[in-house]
């Protein structure tokens, strides 16, 4: 998981892995949407590549990227364990819910069925 945050610390990285999002793209497509050169592009790549973020093919003389979401998993489950409210905050939360419905139907006048 090291590898992958390391990897996507950078934001030209980010930036990479969001164009690689929905389609492949060559090293000279996505070079044309930055500022910084070609040799750079491709030094961001062999890092996306090392974290096994990006896969890399050689169709005819072109190479593409494509992205490859599946080294996220673990970073995406870590951080929704963070998110959630842990032990008694959970538990607590479902009372509070339960507490607002019943007292909502308490409050709601009953129409006589007789």
């Amino acid at each position: 998981m090291e590898e992958v945050v390391n990897a996507i610390a950078d934001p030209v990285r980010r930036e990479i892995l969001a164009l690689l999002h929905g389609q492949p793209r060559t090293v000279s497509d996505i070079a044309s949407r930055f500022t910084i050169s070609r040799p750079a592009i491709s030094r961001h790549l062999r890092i996306l590549r090392e974290s096994g973020l990006v896969h890399d093919e050689l169709v005819g003389r072109q190479r593409l990227y494509t992205l490859d979401p599946a080294p996220l998993t673990d970073l995406a489950e870590w951080i929704t364990f963070l998110r959630s409210p842990a032990g008694w905050q959970h538990r607590l939360d479902a009372l509070e819910t339960e507490v607002r419905r019943t007292t909502r139907e308490r409050s709601t006048p009953k129409e006589n069925t007789a």
